[in-house]
């Protein structure tokens, strides 16, 4: 039977009307209307939500790892785990009308055992599951490098950790203040740059607590980490510097960077060692004022970011969920 123009056109009309009720039923549609006009998403919605969260936190909720003695690295920071808040995210999920994983709400989780509940213990890296490196900056000389060094942690937008000798840190209060000025963070270096593991348990006191009555004096600060010269102590040192609310710090990498030796072998040798966890420790020399930006560059280029040596042996987290990205 042959049908009108208008017949057809009606037919047409009526399907497009079924397809486009049909539509509106999908789950999509009703989230995106929803959203659009603020309105509460449907029951079933929100259902599934909730069920896709709850498998969302199985695969990525993480346990936090305890501090711990080992035999070889000593005393290793502890590390926070994180979970998914499944009421707070559910919430912001209906609030926005859609599914957004940017707005899942984390919570992160503190070990059990902390540094501070450790026996004292000399540190020489951070946790190997943090994403994060030091550089440690044994001060006792090398004015002139001090400006370039601190031009280009500046330029890169990270903070270090100075260890200043305390009779440095006496005869140059000013270079000791444009540190701290930077924003960088401030450790002692013993006094007189002494073998602290030769000296007698009263210089031992002495060293350690003079330099903190110059950095007091000088920079209104109190440190909180020790870095024997030379990386030469005992237990003695160690004990003495946690009487002191100290905690000793050693290094995982050197630059070896006394020895003068050309950038492009720090670079060479320290590049591909790069890691979580690493503290590199270096001096204002030459040598290390050149090597540094390859040396930042490399750390970038591994997902790697530089903090203070505080901040490397903080249980605190980088970032939420950098183990599952």
């Amino acid at each position: 039977m042959k049908r009108t123009k208008a017949q057809v056109q009606l037919l047409l009309g009526g399907l497009f009307l079924v397809l486009f009720l049909f539509t509106l039923q999908s789950p999509a549609i009703k989230q995106y209307i929803s959203a659009v006009k603020g309105t509460p998403v449907s029951g079933s919605l929100s259902e599934d939500w909730m069920v896709k969260l709850k498998e969302f936190k199985s695969q990525h909720d993480v346990a936090p790892i305890d501090a711990r003695i080992d035999p070889i690295w000593k005393a290793i920071p502890g590390y926070n785990g994180v979970q998914v808040n499944i009421e707070a995210s559910h919430k912001k999920l209906k609030e926005a009308g859609k599914w957004d994983e940017s707005l899942i709400v984390w919570e992160e989780l503190e070990p059990k055992i902390s540094l501070a509940d450790l026996k004292p213990s000399p540190i020489y890296k951070g946790n190997p599951e943090k994403p994060m490196i030091s550089f440690m900056v044994n001060v006792a000389w090398g004015n002139e490098y001090l400006p370039e060094i601190l031009k280009t942690l500046e330029k890169y937008g990270v903070k270090s950790t100075f260890f200043l000798d305390g009779s440095w840190a006496n005869k140059f209060p000013d270079e000791a203040r444009k540190i701290k000025q930077a924003g960088h963070e401030i450790g002692n270096h013993a006094y007189s740059h002494p073998d602290m593991k030769t000296i007698s348990l009263n210089r031992i006191r002495l060293e350690i607590t003079k330099t903190n009555e110059v950095i007091q004096k000088e920079l209104d600060i109190r440190p909180v980490l020790f870095a024997p010269p030379s990386g030469s102590f005992d237990d003695r040192v160690v004990q003495m510097a946690a009487q002191e609310k100290m905690y000793t710090i050693l290094w995982t990498l050197d630059t070896v960077d006394w020895r003068k030796p050309a950038p492009s072998e720090i670079i060479r040798r320290l590049s591909p060692k790069l890691a979580n966890g690493s503290l590199i420790l270096m001096h204002p020399t030459e040598s290390s004022m050149k090597a540094l930006p390859a040396l930042l560059e490399a750390a970038k280029s591994k997902g790697l970011k530089v903090g203070t040596v505080s901040d490397l042996l903080s249980s605190k987290r980088v970032d939420a969920i950098e183990v599952k990205r």
